[in-house]
């Protein structure tokens, strides 16, 4: 049993066994994890992803134009003072 290789597939996390005299696979299992997702539900994820970067956006965007208008009230306050 010394010439038993243990193998972890790095995309499907599956296991391997592999008698590296004989020059077999001796045992295998599959992994326990959910490898993939339905295309529906991969779609799902990005969408939510997209909408939620886009109200970010929308919020900066909005901060950004009431930073503006402040300053320009600011500055035309200013202006009225002097």
């Amino acid at each position: 049993m010394d010439n038993l290789i243990e193998i972890q597939c790095p995309i499907c996390h599956a296991h391997m066994w592999v008698d590296a005299e004989k020059k077999q696979v001796v045992q295998h299992k599959r992994s326990e994890r959910k490898t993939h997702s339905s295309f529906e539900e991969l779609l799902d994820k990005e969408k939510q992803k997209k909408e939620a970067v886009d109200e970010r956006f929308s919020q900066a965007k909005s901060l950004e134009q009431a930073k503006k208008k402040k300053a320009k009230e600011f500055f035309e306050q200013t202006i009225k003072e002097k």
